[in-house]
């Protein structure tokens, strides 16, 4: 059945206005532009073969032999991606820079003689290559004995916010907090002061966008890479209650929870879904984070299970593609490289990525009302920089459509089409129709930032038929793809 089979609830101009007033934060947006970036989990568990750290481990353990940072950046700058999150400190409490609250760092360690600062490499690194700066830091952590103790920890976890947001390291675009917790039902207990978190952050890191525990960037729900089939930037407030993600989250270390996809919120964002929330909305965009390997640190025994460049491309295609944006985990071994299997996957998807990004073909852009805007940045080319509107129809348009007309006959792959966020994310029913015949090659309900909707035909031109909108539509951009 068609989205647009069953009307969706009637709602007055006057809430159709309120919803297209919850538009994004120059941080949001900022963050949405950016499409992948990498995941990092490299630490103590690396050492130890481990996915969750018990945080009684030695020091001592951590001395990776070969340790170099700008491999990596090379090969996530050839994946294309745009940033780098590190794990800083993960569960187990060990630290990835000399923390001076903590006796579970690096400068316990053997590695470069306890003066090191994985922190800093990695930010030094990332800035190299042209790659953003992010910081994951584990609320739970395992080592510290404050841990459950209420305002002693806070004040420990503060510090540590202080240590690696205000340290010299530079810009940083996300902070990562994980909801996991595998303390069980008789197990330490911290009520995190959330609130106390995020001003620090806004403090310190004003362009940053706190992410899964916070109120800018939202989880999608699972770690298996699965994008919902209909993303809507615009969801319930309630959505952003850190302590409810956190009981979604991971408590266990079981094998299982990176693969599993819950079926229970898949639509958050519909009139249906926001129907009785429409005085409590919020822009709370979705981030994919998943590993291109089984589990989340590096395991020698999965080197024959990486995903391979079809696989990533799919996900990158599904997330990026799909109002989201994607974060894919890469983990180096223990001697601190990026094993070959993986790099060369990367290499193989971002070589995919941009033979895509070139398959744009020319067209002539028409629209049924409204002024198309010309340039670098106009309709046509839906990976150029921009945040402008570059089209929209008259508010009288009952029927708003563009036309793409090729020079000739193509065999098509995909049509991408952007919406001028700036103004909201309003789209909720289009239709791709072949314009030698009227087929119906493909639909999509939401669009939201980008929208990449595979089909097949071999057309002179394409016609986009905006069917339902929320107010009237803001294009940032519409492009088909050419088969390869």
């Amino acid at each position: 059945m068609h989205a647009a089979a069953r009307p969706p609830p009637a709602f007055t101009a006057e809430q159709i206005a309120a919803l297209t007033r919850v538009r994004p934060s120059e941080r949001q947006l900022d963050w949405q532009e950016m499409g992948f970036y990498a995941f990092v989990h490299f630490g103590m568990n690396t050492m130890t073969d481990r996915e969750w750290g018990l945080g009684d481990e030695d020091p001592a353990i951590f001395d990776p032999s070969a340790l170099d940072v700008d491999q990596w950046m090379r090969a996530f700058a050839d994946a294309g991606m745009t940033g780098a999150i590190l794990t800083a400190k993960h569960h187990d409490g060990f630290c990835l820079w000399p923390s001076a609250v903590s006796t579970h760092t690096v400068a316990q360690s053997p590695w470069r003689g306890g003066k090191g600062d994985l922190v800093r490499e990695f930010a030094d690194a990332a800035r190299r290559h042209g790659l953003k700066l992010g910081i994951y830091l584990s609320p739970w952590d395992r080592h510290e004995p404050t841990y459950g103790s209420g305002r002693a920890y806070d004040d420990f976890f503060v510090r540590q916010l202080e240590e690696v947001l205000g340290g010299g390291y530079g810009d940083v675009f996300s902070v990562w907090f994980d909801g996991a917790n595998g303390e069980g039902p008789d197990g330490r207990r911290q009520e995190y002061d959330w609130d106390r978190y995020y001003g620090v952050i806004r403090r310190l890191q004003p362009g940053a966008v706190i992410t899964v525990c916070g109120p800018d960037v939202r989880w999608c729900g699972n770690e298996a890479g699965h994008t919902r089939a209909n993303e809507w930037s615009v969801v319930p407030g309630p959505l952003r209650d850190a302590e409810r993600i956190a009981e979604r989250s991971q408590q266990a270390d079981d094998g299982e929870f990176s693969r599993l996809v819950r079926s229970d919120e898949e639509d958050l964002g519909s009139r249906r879904a926001i129907a009785g929330h429409l005085d409590d909305l919020v822009w709370y965009p979705a981030e994919v984070n998943t590993s291109i390997r089984p589990g989340w640190f590096y395991h020698a025994v999965e080197d024959e299970r990486v995903r391979d460049a079809n696989e990533l491309f799919a996900l990158w295609a599904s997330a990026a593609g799909g109002n989201a944006c994607l974060l894919l985990n890469v983990p180096p071994r223990p001697d601190g490289l990026v094993a070959p299997p993986d790099v060369a996957q990367l290499r193989a998807v971002g070589e995919r990525i941009r033979a895509f990004e070139r398959s744009v073909v020319p067209a002539e852009a028409t629209a049924s009302s409204g002024t198309i805007a010309d340039g670098p940045a106009g309709l046509g080319d839906p990976f150029a920089p921009g945040r402008r509107v570059a089209w929209s129809p008259s508010a009288e348009d009952a029927a708003p459509a563009l036309t793409l007309r090729f020079r000739e006959p193509t065999a098509l792959r995909a049509v991408v089409v952007r919406e001028a966020i700036t103004e909201g994310q309003r789209l909720e029913d289009v239709v791709f129709r072949s314009l030698d015949d009227g087929a119906e090659l493909a639909s999509a309900a939401s669009v939201g930032y980008q929208r990449i909707v595979f089909l097949k035909g071999v057309v002179s031109g394409v016609r986009v038929e905006f069917r339902q909108s929320r107010g009237v539509p803001a294009l940032r951009a519409v492009a088909a793809i050419a088969s390869a």
